[in-house]
C-alpha cells in the first residue's frame, strides 16, 4: 500500500500520521540514539570521552547550554544543563544506559533513548561495527 508521501509501509498496514511509512519496531532499529544531560560542560564532555573511549558509544555530540524547568524533591527547580546525545547500536544500548547511570553526578539522571528509524547502511555498519570489542582501534 502507499501512503500520500510515496513510502510503502513494508507490512502493507495502513499509513497514518502516528506511525510513518519508514517506521520500524523498536526491536529491528540498528542504530539508536540515547541522550542524558549534565549540569556542566565539562561533565558533558567527560561523559563523552569516556562512552566513545570504551566503545559503548560510536560518537557523541555536546550541546548546550540549556535551562530546564524541572519537578524535583517537592519543589519546582530550574537550572542550566548540557545535552550529551551518543549513537549506539542495538547489542550495546543497555549497557551504555548503565554505564551512563554509574558515571553520572545525579541520582535520577535523564537517561532516554530513540531507535533511529532510517540511516544510511554504511552509517549503520559503522556504528555497530564501532560498537563491537573485536574491531582494532585506530
Amino acid at each position: 500500500m502507499a501512503c500520500a508521501t510515496g513510502l510503502a509501509k513494508v507490512d502493507g498496514s495502513p499509513c497514518s500520521a502516528i506511525m510513518p511509512a519508514y517506521a520500524v519496531l523498536m526491536s529491528e532499529a540498528r542504530v539508536w540514539s540515547v541522550t542524558s544531560t549534565v549540569p556542566t560542560q565539562s561533565q558533558a564532555l567527560g561523559l563523552a570521552r569516556i562512552v566513545v573511549k570504551e566503545r559503548l558509544a560510536a560518537g557523541a555530540e555536546v550541546s548546550g547550554p540549556s535551562v530546564s524547568v524541572f519537578w524535583h524533591l517537592g519543589e519546582l527547580g530550574e537550572g542550566e544543563e548540557w545535552r550529551v546525545t551518543l549513537r549506539t547500536s542495538l547489542a550495546t544500548r543497555d549497557r551504555l544506559a548503565t554505564r551512563l547511570a554509574e558515571l553520572h553526578p545525579w541520582t535520577s539522571p535523564e537517561i532516554s533513548a530513540s531507535p533511529i528509524a532510517w540511516c544510511a547502511e554504511s552509517y549503520a555498519e559503522w556504528v555497530e561495527r564501532t560498537t563491537t570489542l573485536d574491531e582494532p582501534a585506530g
